[in-house]
């Protein structure tokens, strides 16, 4: 495949490596300022002539870009502004093949199945959820967390998220949904789903050992993509039979 990279930090570094050596091509990125990389920068995604393009960026790069037409596959993991990019990526996948997921573990999507799972037979638990990521992470909480809490608003009724309870002085209430985010040294990212009733607890972990699952996932992802009709796809629906 021929890839155009959108944002060139860490995450992109890894997928250009891995990518090149499954004999990809790397034709270019777009990184706006200030980034040096070994390839030529584009201003739009369609100029580069990729096959597919891969986004680990931010809204601030990723968002002016979609403003113009795109024909070229898009798999995009910006997890900023993750309502306003989805909206405009379904309008989008009318006229091309996209795919977003918020983590592209595909462990972090089978752990979201059985969170699902989880939450019809666990009702009267108490649920809290805990995320850990390295100390240069700027959004909070991470956008996987965000995802597995949208899982548990769908689930649980009158339910609602409490991020802070330092200024809370009274009992947890049962439709609380507990959310809190943990950031230092360079811890690659940890998720914690937690089922609490009286003398037992029930939990649910994802561990990423290290960033290069996410490239390779993107990588996947992106070699299905390009064979796959006009659409919007995620890990739900990517791999299933047209």
């Amino acid at each position: 495949m021929k890839i155009l990279l959108i944002g060139y930090g860490t995450m992109n570094k890894i997928t250009a490596r891995l990518a090149e050596e499954e004999g990809h091509e790397i034709v270019g990125i777009i990184a706006g300022s200030g980034k040096d990389a070994p390839y030529p920068d584009f201003k739009t995604i369609d100029e580069a002539g990729a096959d597919v393009a891969i986004d680990f960026s931010h809204p601030e790069l990723l968002l002016p870009l979609l403003e113009d037409e795109v024909k070229t596959p898009l798999v995009i993991a910006t997890t900023g502004q993750k309502e306003e990019i989805v909206s405009i990526l379904k309008e989008k996948s009318t006229s091309l093949p996209v795919f977003f997921s918020a983590n592209m573990s595909y462990g972090v999507h089978v752990m979201n199945t059985l969170l699902k799972k989880a939450l019809t037979m666990l009702d009267e638990f108490d649920l809290e959820m805990v995320e850990r990521h390295h100390n240069k992470k700027v959004d909070a909480p991470s956008g996987t967390l965000v995802k597995l809490l949208d899982t548990a608003l769908e689930h649980r009724d009158g339910s609602y998220p409490v991020y802070d309870r330092s200024n809370v002085h009274e009992k947890r209430k049962k439709e609380e949904i507990g959310v809190s985010a943990i950031r230092g040294g360079s811890i690659v990212g940890t998720h914690d789903v937690i089922f609490a009733k009286d003398d037992e607890v029930i939990e649910i972990t994802h561990q990423a050992q290290s960033k290069e699952i996410f490239a390779n996932g993107a990588l996947k992802a992106a070699n299905v993509l390009v064979n796959r009709p006009n659409g919007f796809y995620d890990y739900n629906n990517l791999f299933e039979e047209r």
